[in-house]
């Protein structure tokens, strides 16, 4: 087999983004935000490892819903998607430290050491931090299904 459906990569995304249950095989039963997170380098499946770069850095919660959460169907020509529907804000820079986060993550809680890493991947364009910069998903950015 070579994956998943067009069909069950919208609603699983659907199910973790939007808490939108997915008929006859899951539920919505859980936890009603997701905490975003961003890295230096690939965290490797879910690994802590390069995550912030500054001392203020912090995951960020952003809600399970669909008022926070686009989620757009895949078709033959494209993959399902999850983008913010407005900006995810982390918390300014306000040391002299500078850098790039090249890559991001979604995870159950702000506890990201203990708790599930959902998703991981690279960072398209990077967001780039320095001393008074407010790093920043916007709704161009996106969690692919593939």
């Amino acid at each position: 087999m070579d994956g998943k459906s067009d069909t069950l990569e919208f609603q699983l995304l659907r199910l973790v983004f939007n808490g939108v249950p997915i008929s006859s095989l899951a539920a919505t039963a859980g936890t009603t935000q997701l905490w975003a997170g961003l890295r230096t380098a690939d965290a490797k499946d879910g690994s802590t490892a390069n995550e912030g770069g500054y001392a203020q850095y912090t995951c960020v919660a952003t809600q399970r819903a669909s008022a926070s959460w686009s989620v757009t169907s895949g078709t033959s020509n494209a993959v399902a998607s999850a983008s913010p529907i407005g900006n995810v804000d982390f918390p300014r820079n306000t040391f002299s430290s500078t850098g790039a986060f090249t890559h991001g993550s979604i995870w159950l809680s702000s506890n990201v050491g203990s708790s599930g890493c959902l998703y991981t991947g690279t960072l398209t364009p990077a967001i780039n931090f320095s001393q008074n910069v407010t790093p920043r998903l916007t709704t161009a950015s996106s969690v692919t299904e593939s």
